[in-house]
């Protein structure tokens, strides 16, 4: 009881409350008028299910697992309440004695629980925690939001900026890095927090908070930079936000005449997919034409919720790509990332970039060897749909932007050939004279 006591005070010290303009108007969750494919969620030692057609009238309301698990936890929730986002994330599990509840925590688990400080805080929407496998610590998507004593051994390389975002940040909350497009950080809230995330030196502390004054800061400086032509809104999550502040910030993004293109980053569909609802789908439909950057890292998050999610804002006419972060013990498997990548395809996301992992403070437990993303994009290229192959990128540390990365398929030259290996291995001749 003592140590669970003790744990809940200290985690509480450094997490945070429902950020301002969070919770929006609820929204009765409705039937979707696509009919995706899904594959169900899979546990490990289960054998593959096959794609299953779902039509409007039988789009189901949540997997098995997820089922089974509101009905053991939450037994006086109502589905209407379970689908409420806002229900969702004022329910999120945050401390140690929350997390025995849901699960039999490891010796690295419970410590990194109990010592807290001022490292990257906890919060897992009860969605989320239903995916997990409670009595498994290596399971991938437990991993990636379970603290564990890892976060605490900073190995060499490692820094709690490792991009430059602070050097390139000519007002508060904005990041000029490249020429033609700003980084906009619009609040440091996640409904899910991911243990690798780059920005863990400022989300979830609080240091960047949707006023007003601080937006139109940043809104004002695009305004007066015409070289600029897009704006990434992240964070945080900016679906944290409510419908009348995201509206609020696009429209005065819409206003700028030399700004072309907005994006949003976002992991809600994976973490949160009741975040997508019809009134957000219709407040992304009038600002078109936007584009939307999801993060996906494992085909569990790929349940009828995502696929739901997903097909309401491919039909709300918003493109889709996935950003997935190659992390050790969680996707750094070729099978396990060409299911992933299957399974977006479904889903309507384009498989976009294959991010190596930041050298983040306390993040070398999740780094893989760049070979190993290498192997992984080799075991992907010529063996599954090409649009499937997403472009497998390092953040050059410092502020050098991303820098792509493929296997060797350009060998060399023979007189005027060029040399090329193709997906087997197998060695053609091109003719390319140098003259």
């Amino acid at each position: 009881m003592e140590l669970s006591r003790l744990a809940h005070s200290r985690i509480e010290t450094h997490d945070e409350e429902e950020p301002p303009g969070s919770l929006g108007a609820t929204t009765p969750r409705t039937k979707s008028r696509i009919a995706p494919k899904i594959t169900p969620l899979r546990r490990p030692g289960e054998e593959t299910a096959r794609f299953v057609k779902l039509t409007p009238t039988n789009v189901p309301a949540a997997n098995p697992r997820t089922a089974v698990f509101r009905r053991r936890f939450f037994p006086e929730t109502t589905a209407r309440e379970w689908n409420d986002w806002k229900w969702q994330s004022r329910h999120r599990i945050r401390t140690l004695a929350q997390m025995e509840r849901f699960l039999t925590l490891s010796k690295a688990e419970r410590e990194a629980l109990v010592r807290g400080g001022s490292m990257l805080p906890v919060g897992i929407t009860p969605y989320y925690m239903s995916l997990l496998a409670p009595d498994d610590p290596d399971h991938a998507l437990r991993r990636t939001v379970v603290p564990s004593t890892h976060e605490f051994l900073r190995t060499p390389g490692e820094a709690d900026d490792p991009l430059g975002e602070e050097a390139t940040s000519p007002v508060p909350g904005l990041v000029h890095r490249y020429p033609d497009r700003v980084l906009l950080l619009v609040l440091d809230f996640c409904s899910t927090y991911c243990r690798y995330c780059t920005r863990s030196r400022v989300v979830g502390h609080g240091e960047i908070m949707p006023s007003e004054e601080r937006l139109e800061t940043a809104i004002e400086y695009i305004r007066r930079t015409p070289a600029i032509r897009d704006v990434l809104l992240s964070g945080g999550d900016p679906l944290a936000l409510g419908e009348d502040k995201l509206d609020w910030i696009l429209t005065r993004l819409r206003t700028i005449p030399h700004l072309e293109f907005i994006r949003i980053g976002t992991k809600m569909p994976a973490v949160l997919p009741q975040r997508i609802t019809p009134s957000l789908c219709k407040l992304l439909r009038k600002h078109r034409p936007l584009w939307m950057s999801l993060h996906f890292l494992h085909p569990d998050e790929c349940t009828p919720e995502s696929y739901h999610a997903c097909g309401r804002l491919a039909d709300a006419g918003v493109p889709l790509g996935s950003q997935t972060v190659l992390l050790k013990g969680v996707n750094d498997d070729v099978e396990v990332m060409k299911a992933l990548v299957h399974n977006l395809l479904m889903m309507r996301v384009r498989p976009y970039y294959l991010y190596q992992c930041d050298p983040i403070s306390g993040s070398a437990h999740f780094r893989t060897s760049v070979a190993k993303g290498l192997e992984i994009i080799e075991g992907l290229r010529g063996h599954t749909t090409g649009y499937g192959v997403p472009t497998y990128v390092i953040d050059g540390p410092g502020g050098g932007g991303k820098i792509p990365l493929q296997p060797n398929y350009a060998l060399g030259r023979d007189g005027d050939d060029l040399l090329l290996r193709n997906y087997e291995g197998e060695i053609f001749r091109y003719p390319d004279p140098e003259n």
